[in-house]
C-alpha cells in the first residue's frame, strides 16, 4: 500500500498523543476474514430463508430459535479468525501508553486476542454465553459444537449469546465507560464503521477535540467533520503508525 500524506500525518498525530481512543466497527475485522454487514459481500446482501436483520433480532431468537442458531453458528462464530494488523497495532499502542481504550461494535473478541486490555464491547461478545435458567456461562466453542439448539451443560435449558440483538438495548455501563473515554481523549480514531447504526454512531458527538480521524474505505455521513480523512486499509494505516 502506498503511504499517503494523510497516513504520515496520522503517525505524527499518534506520536504526539498520549490519550487516544479507537472506535471501530465491522471493517476492522474484515481483514481477518470476518464478513461485515453492509458491503457488497456483507451478510445483508446474502440470501437466506429470512433476512439477517430479522434473524438477529430478539423476537426471532424467542420465536425461531432453531433458525436463529443455524445462522448464528454458521455466520457469526468465526472462531478460526486471527487478529490482523489493525488489532495488533492497537494493542501495541496501548502497551506503549498511548491508547486509552478501544470501543468496538464487533463481537468477535479479536481485540482481546491481540492483547488489548481496555475494550468496551458495545454489542457484546460471542465468547460469553449464558443459560437463561441457571446463568451458567459457556464459551463459543461449546455453542459452535452443540448440535441444533445449544443446551446448558448444568440444567439442560436454553443458552443465549451475550450479544445485543436488534430490539435490545446496549449495556449502559459499557456505554457510559465508552462515553467517558471519548470525552476525555485528545485524539479519536474511528475506523471500519459506516457510522449508520444508532446509538453507537452517536458516540462521535462526545468528542470535542481537534484530532478526529476517520479511516474507512467508503464515505460516511460524518466525513465532513473529520480533521483527517483516510480512505484505505485500516490495518496498513495503523501498522504504519506503530512500525513506520
Amino acid at each position: 500500500m502506498a503511504i499517503t500524506e494523510n497516513i504520515v500525518r496520522l503517525k505524527e498525530w499518534v506520536d504526539g498523543s498520549e490519550n487516544i481512543v479507537f472506535f471501530g466497527g465491522a471493517g476492522v475485522s474484515t481483514e481477518s476474514g470476518i464478513p461485515d454487514f453492509r458491503s457488497v459481500d456483507g451478510l445483508y446482501n446474502m440470501k437466506y430463508k429470512f433476512p439477517p436483520e430479522t434473524i438477529l433480532s430478539h423476537d426471532f431468537f424467542c420465536n425461531h430459535i432453531a433458525d436463529f442458531y443455524e445462522f448464528y453458528k454458521d455466520k457469526m462464530l468465526c472462531l478460526d479468525a486471527k487478529p490482523n494488523k489493525a488489532h495488533l497495532a492497537l494493542a501495541e499502542l496501548e502497551r506503549r501508553g498511548k491508547l486509552r481504550a478501544v470501543v468496538t461494535q464487533n463481537i468477535d473478541g479479536l481485540h482481546q486476542a491481540a492483547g488489548s486490555k481496555v475494550v468496551y464491547e458495545l454489542h457484546g461478545s460471542v465468547h460469553r454465553n449464558y443459560c437463561l435458567n441457571c446463568g451458567k456461562e459457556h464459551d463459543a466453542k461449546y455453542i459452535k459444537e452443540s448440535p441444533y439448539i445449544p443446551e446448558c451443560s448444568e440444567c439442560g435449558r436454553l443458552i443465549k449469546p451475550d450479544v445485543v440483538l436488534y430490539q435490545e438495548g446496549l449495556d449502559q455501563r459499557t456505554v457510559n465507560a465508552a462515553v467517558e473515554a471519548i470525552e476525555e481523549c485528545d485524539m479519536l480514531i474511528i475506523g471500519g464503521t459506516s457510522l449508520s447504526v444508532y446509538p453507537a454512531s452517536g458516540l462521535i458527538n462526545y468528542y470535542s477535540g481537534n484530532k478526529l480521524v476517520l479511516i474507512n474505505k467508503s464515505a460516511t455521513q460524518y466525513d465532513s467533520r473529520a480533521d483527517l480523512l483516510i480512505q484505505s486499509s485500516i490495518g496498513e494505516a495503523l501498522d504504519y503508525c506503530v512500525n513506520g
